[in-house]
């Protein structure tokens, strides 16, 4: 789990939605990320103005994966995941995932793209700075 210790901390940001690869919405976004259970686990609390998730992540050391389990009003999902070359990849399933990664001011980014006809394309993508 401390490879995912960038993303620890209150951020505040922009959350922009693409469609058809150009921007379509933008809007305020906060995330309060914080380990818990004795650091086995990452909990994210994502608002947007678009979306509000609650979101945890566990790292197995049976099977040696991530799983990102992120909880809506809809309901709750699990997803495996990776970490390399410095970023956190989220597959949600063949052609889709969410990148995360930090960025060269101390703050963090994620965002989500879609694999259509061979090229992954953005969706969306939210930048944060550290409030503290």
């Amino acid at each position: 789990m401390e490879l995912l210790n960038f993303m620890v901390g209150e951020w505040i940001g922009t959350s922009k939605v693409y469609e058809n690869g150009k921007l379509s919405k933008q809007g305020s976004a906060y995330e309060k990320i914080t380990y818990d259970l004795d650091k086995n686990i990452l909990v994210i609390e994502l608002n947007t103005e678009f979306l509000q998730l609650h979101t945890i992540i566990y790292y197995d050391d049976k099977d040696n994966t991530y799983y990102y389990y992120p909880f809506s009003k809809r309901g709750v999902s699990r997803y495996p995941a990776i970490f390399t070359n410095g970023q956190f990849i989220v597959n949600s399933n063949q052609t889709n995932r969410f990148i995360f990664s930090k960025t060269s001011d101390g703050g963090f980014r994620e965002y989500g793209e879609r694999l259509v006809d061979g090229k992954w394309i953005k969706y969306f993508e939210d930048t944060f700075k550290n409030t503290q």
